[in-house]
């Protein structure tokens, strides 16, 4: 009987395996790049260039740095996905995105081709990548516009409460101040709520960089990360109210023009300042509760 040693068992590919193994991956990158850049190059073009979608470029780079210190630091063996979960939703999501790019809706363009790029990473690379990788692939998701539909729905509702809000804090300290909805009235002037506050689409910028900060201080415990997560949108809101606040003082007392000039920018620096320190400081005085409650490393 012959014995083969160990080194004999291991195949080494042939050159023509390889090529064609390259061919694959080149065609893959083809494909990816086909169906990112056409959509992406639209994003950036009609809404990175706006102030409600200015965080876009920065959440790209902060997600992809994400991305790849995840799959740096945590390397997990690549295995095909389930095909029979992964290419109903992958066809799904590919045929909302034709729909969508024929009819020339962006926002649904942009999540149903970037869920199209989720489904296609999970049945090539498995779910344990993409279970390791979950918070780059939550977070890149802000990078993309959401709904007009949706963003009225929710900010509406919360455009009234600060408006009623502040209106009441000013009348209580003498001002002559009303409101109608998300119109304040104060003196001669007239402001809607919307414009003062850059529409409150800041809330998503807002929530994405609280949740940046919190993946980089805790993201191996998860009691922290649900806190300081779940304080990103009452902070936001809160900055949000002291920005209205600040520029419907500033118009009552300088005008409407000192208002939209340098003080509304000022408002914004400060508006995100606030929500910055605030988060900073739930993070210290939760600091025993999350050292409580710190995964232990074992020895």
């Amino acid at each position: 009987m012959q014995f083969e040693s160990p080194t004999s068992l291991l195949r080494v590919p042939s050159p023509s395996y390889r090529s064609s193994g390259m061919l694959a991956n080149v065609i893959l990158v083809i494909g990816f790049a086909a169906l990112l850049l056409p959509t992406m190059t639209q994003v950036a073009r009609e809404t990175w260039s706006t102030e409600q979608g200015g965080h876009g470029p920065i959440v790209l780079a902060t997600g992809l740095w994400a991305l790849w210190r995840e799959l740096k630091s945590n390397p997990v063996e690549r295995r095909l996905g389930n095909l029979r979960l992964g290419v109903p939703v992958l066809a799904l999501c590919l045929a909302s995105f034709v729909a969508a790019r024929i009819t020339g809706i962006l926002e649904i363009e942009a999540f149903t081709m970037y869920a199209s790029l989720v489904a296609g990473a999970y049945l090539l690379f498995g779910g344990a990548v993409l279970r390791t990788i979950w918070f780059p692939l939550v977070y890149l998701a802000f990078a993309l516009p959401p709904p007009d539909t949706v963003v009225a729905a929710v900010t509406q509702p919360i455009k009234i409460a600060i408006s009623e809000g502040a209106v009441a804090l000013l009348y209580s300290l003498g001002y002559p101040v009303a409101n109608s909805g998300a119109i304040i009235q104060i003196g001669q002037y007239e402001l809607l709520v919307a414009a003062a506050c850059a529409g409150l689409n800041s809330l998503l910028t807002l929530a994405a960089l609280c949740l940046f900060y919190v993946y980089l201080r805790h993201r191996s415990n998860v009691i922290a990360f649900l806190v300081i997560a779940a304080a990103a949108i009452p902070v936001a809101v809160i900055s949000n109210f002291i920005r209205v606040l600040v520029l419907v003082l500033v118009t009552y007392h300088f005008g409407d023009a000192a208002a939209q000039g340098f003080m509304h920018d000022f408002a914004g620096l400060l508006m995100f300042a606030v929500a910055l320190l605030t988060i900073f400081a739930i993070d210290q005085m939760a600091s025993p509760l999350f050292a409580r409650y710190a995964p232990r490393a074992v020895a």
